[in-house]
């Protein structure tokens, strides 16, 4: 016991040397009050606690006031049926018959924006007293944003449900907080999509981009063009009643849905049915492959525009959003640069290059969409010199682009750091900020920044994986656009995040569900314990590694152990936090060191237990490696805690020896990486350098430690 006393003190500083920097809280009063005692994802924009609760029964009713329509009754219906699922309580659907013996009141002035518009009015304040509830929003959208924070309110314990006492004065501060969902790699059903427009409206999300046309899909309905879909889509499109659906399904929740066709890039599958718009002699096929293509509209013809002029048209009479979004990125131009007619054009008009060229061309698209009375949006590349105004820039580059295109005059979105389907944690996302905190931005140019998109690109999400690339961490987004930018305690963000993956499971999604029905799959039964301590600690590689490592088309099933493992792994943080509790919190001790011989030793049979399945489940043959390095980076981790524990030194040969195990098993198998490599740094050499702390000053533990505890640099994509 005398070593543990003297040991403890001492690792401090390896706490203090290796800890992971965290964003600096700056909260007003009211958040660390949320922060403590509240689940609200996003949190709101002020909020005041009060002394008392509200009871929640079976007495439970609702009155509304001054303005109800059927898309507010329809929400305050969505609300009783989640309130009475969660506390299994039999909620009465009637209304209440006065006000004072309603237990929520609802004071809704008017209906809002006939179409769900970035100019609408979603504030509301919400006072919850020991009497009665109180909702007054000025539009519908408003009190339906104010009906999802009243539920995160709902609290339990052995009296009963209720709702603290609370003072809410709440709006966005941002207008535009979107979600892009590509379904044109791979088509999406009806039902995912309504269920992620269900969790959308949870965390007060407002803009569906349906990023609808791709090299490997063209997926609406054209009953101008037929072939576009029929040829273009392998059957698998939404006919226009069912974008109709979808549209009205979204304005039942006060989100918006904006449409993307993908020009004059990205166009291989508008080219299979009309190769006359290519820049090169067709035939075409739909591409089953990942990554940029070389097919492009061509931008010289007139018959392009023509062709452009009655589709988006059409696309403008079926999408009622103000704003239609064009794509434009990623053209490399070489079928342009092959092209003798397009090259004598550039020639003849004084084109310099390819990207005025596309500005040529995009000028000539705003003005169909002009015509149509639509708004153009495209990506950082349709950027020119010559674009008018009137066009909004959605950033895919950063902040830096997007801040330039607002001191131009342009309307702009970021996209830059929200990008999901890079697989970084929600920390990551949290942090990316549409206008940073260094900014120099004017308040009027910074006007010009609407907000931003979470985006779901869609090469390797199938109808069974897609909610579990999106959510959680997309709730984390959503607060991002929505809360105070003070509102950045990133712990924080962790814990009421797993409350609301909790809750957005009784809209329908499968985040959580599927993860174990995956590995049921793989391991062909249901004994998926030690599959599921493997996959609990890997994540998959990060950006576009996937690819590299783990070559797939769009045809590929989407069923392997990348496919199960999430994003955001819980246990490697629950992990981190044992390790850095053992190595400082000298009261608690003993409980960490119990609480990591646990986790080790599970790993440890894990290991061990995996070979027989894998031997058993072909489809887990490329996690064999992985399951070796489980039992290995297990020991390692045990043999550093029994030294850390007893005081006594380890050898050099040992450290060395470790340390290279570690680097071995961090190295990506089955496009997989372990999660867990730099906690067991942290151990490692804590063992192995402890003899020489007292020699050595504060300053250089630090760098020696933070040095030795990183993890090798991933190889860029």
């Amino acid at each position: 016991m005398k070593k543990t006393k003297f040991i403890t003190p001492l690792l401090i500083e390896i706490l203090i040397a290796t800890a992971p920097a965290t964003v600096p809280a700056q909260t007003t009063a009211s958040q660390v009050v949320v922060a403590s005692q509240l689940n609200l994802m996003p949190v709101p924009a002020s909020v005041q606690m009060q002394t008392g609760r509200l009871p929640i029964t079976s007495n439970f009713q609702v009155a509304v006031t001054n303005f109800i329509d059927d898309r507010l009754s329809a929400g305050i219906a969505r609300m009783r049926a989640r309130l009475a699922g969660r506390t299994v309580l039999t909620v009465s659907n009637d209304p209440a018959a006065s006000d004072n013996t309603a237990t929520l009141v609802i004071q809704c002035e008017r209906a809002g924006e006939a179409v769900p518009s970035l100019k609408e009015n979603e504030s509301y304040s919400l006072e919850v007293t020991d009497k009665q509830a109180r909702l007054v929003a000025p539009t519908v959208v408003g009190a339906l944003r104010g009906l999802e924070t009243f539920l995160q309110l709902l609290q339990g314990d052995r009296d009963g449900f209720y709702l603290p006492a609370i003072r809410i004065q709440d709006q966005p501060r941002f207008p535009w907080r979107g979600l892009l969902i590509d379904v044109g790699r791979h088509y999406e059903p009806m039902e995912v999509l309504k269920r992620n427009l269900d969790a959308m409206a949870a965390v007060k999300l407002n803009v569906l981009h349906w990023h609808l046309t791709e090299d490997q899909g063209f997926r609406v309905e054209s009953k101008k063009f037929p072939k576009l879909h029929t040829l273009g889509s392998d059957g698998l499109f939404y006919t226009q009643d069912q974008v109709r659906e979808i549209i009205a399904y979204a304005r039942d929740r006060g989100i918006r849905v904006m449409p993307e066709f993908d020009i004059p890039g990205h166009s291989t599958s508008w080219l299979v049915g009309h190769p006359e718009l290519g820049s090169a002699p067709g035939p075409y096929k739909i591409e089953r492959g990942a990554g940029i293509f070389e097919p492009a509209l061509d931008p010289t013809r007139e018959q392009t525009y023509k062709f452009l002029d009655t589709f988006l048209g059409e696309m403008a009479d079926l999408f009622p959003d103000a704003y239609l979004h064009i794509g434009g990125d990623e053209n490399e131009g070489k079928q342009w640069d092959r092209n003798q007619q397009i090259q004598a054009f550039m020639k003849e008009k004084g084109i310099k290059d390819n990207h005025a060229l596309q500005a040529y061309f995009n000028q000539r698209v705003l003005k169909i969409l002009q015509k149509h009375h639509k708004k153009m949006i495209g990506w950082d590349e349709i950027l020119h010199p010559d674009l008018p105004k009137d066009a909004v820039i959605h950033s895919w580059r950063g902040t830096a682009a997007l801040a330039e295109a607002a001191r131009k005059g342009y309307d702009g979105i970021l996209s830059n750091g929200f990008y999901i389907d890079l697989i970084y944690p929600a920390a990551q996302h949290y942090v990316a900020d549409p206008i940073p905190r260094d900014t120099t931005l004017t308040a009027a140019e910074a006007k010009h920044v609407l907000g931003g998109e979470a985006t779901m690109w869609g090469e390797w999400v199938s109808p069974e994986t897609i909610d579990s690339r999106i959510w959680p961490r997309t709730a984390a987004i959503a607060e991002r656009l929505w809360s105070p930018q003070n509102v950045n305690d990133v712990a924080d963000m962790y814990r009421r995040l797993a409350v609301i993956s909790r809750q957005l499971e009784e809209l329908g999604l499968t985040h959580q569900k599927n993860y174990e029905m995956l590995l049921r799959r793989l391991a062909g039964g249901d004994n998926i314990g030690p599959l599921r301590t493997l996959a609990a600690i890997v994540e998959p590689v990060k950006e576009y590694r996937r690819y590299q490592m783990r070559p797939q088309t769009m045809l590929s099933p989407l069923t392997g152990l990348i496919d199960a493992a999430r994003p955001d792994s819980e246990k490697a943080r629950e992990f981190a936090a044992q390790v850095d509790g053992f190595l400082s919190d000298a009261p608690r001790f003993a409980t960490y060191r119990a609480d990591l011989e646990r986790t080790l030793s599970e790993w440890q049979a894990a290991g061990r237990e995996l070979g027989p399945m894998i031997d058993r489940a072909p489809a887990l043959q490329e996690a064999r490696p992985l399951a070796s390095n489980l039992s290995e980076i297990a020991a390692a981790g045990s043999e550093a805690l029994a030294y850390l524990s007893s005081g006594a030194a380890p050898t050099v040969e040992w450290r060395t020896a470790q340390l290279a195990k570690l680097d071995a098993a961090a190295k990506p198998k089955a496009a997989l990486e372990f999660v867990v490599i730099s906690s067991l740094r942290k151990l490692v050499i804590a063992a192995a350098e402890l003899p020489q702390l007292k020699s050595s000053t504060p300053a250089e533990w630090k760098q020696r430690v933070t040095t030795m505890a990183s993890p090798p640099a991933a190889p860029k994509p």
